[in-house]
């Protein structure tokens, strides 16, 4: 049985079955970038005061600067656009899946930075929360929408012509959404 507005079929299956790779061999990358050990002769403390590290990024000049806080946001960003896809559904509410998507973009950013309490040579830091969670919001915003449109006239489609080869007296079996048909 399957939900409104997912994609329907095999496409669904396969939709979700790449998604679900990609976003644990993401996870599998940013655990082992962040959460390695650092052979560092001193470590800074832990940065505790929203946006001071941005500041002192900035000040270090623009192209310093954009590399920093350009780390930042492209660290978790792709799963603003992995997690939608893993979870295959085309007619979601615009606003409730960027909501969704960047929550669980934060709360992965605030665990990432939990486990570096433990990590010899990583501390934690409040703006990589923070710009984390914005690359998380943004990747959503620019990539899923226009996949979620460019896969539902793409499935539109293939029902038109799927319904065009049916025999024209018969037609097609009538069914209720969410009713499931007796084994």
């Amino acid at each position: 049985m399957q939900r409104q507005g997912s994609v329907g079929g095999s496409a669904a299956i396969r939709i979700r079955v790449t998604g679900g790779v990609l976003l644990v061999a993401h996870l599998a990358f940013v655990a082992w970038f962040t959460l390695r050990p650092l052979d560092v002769p001193w470590v800074v403390p832990a940065n505790l005061h929203p946006l001071a590290g941005i500041r002192a990024d900035l000040a270090l000049g623009w192209p310093e600067a954009a590399r920093r806080i350009g780390e930042g946001v492209a660290l978790l960003a792709p799963l603003g656009a992995l997690l939608p896809m893993a979870h295959g559904r085309l007619a979601a509410s615009p606003l409730g899946s960027l909501l969704r998507t960047t929550a669980a973009g934060a709360l992965v950013s605030l665990a990432i930075e939990l486990l570096q309490t433990g990590v010899p040579g990583q501390v934690v830091d409040i703006d990589s929360l923070l710009l984390n969670t914005v690359g998380v919001a943004l990747a959503h915003a620019v990539c899923v929408p226009a996949a979620r449109v460019w896969l539902r006239r793409r499935t539109y489609r293939r029902l038109r012509t799927t319904v065009r080869q049916e025999d024209p007296a018969q037609g097609r079996t009538p069914t209720i959404p969410r009713v499931g048909i007796a084994p």
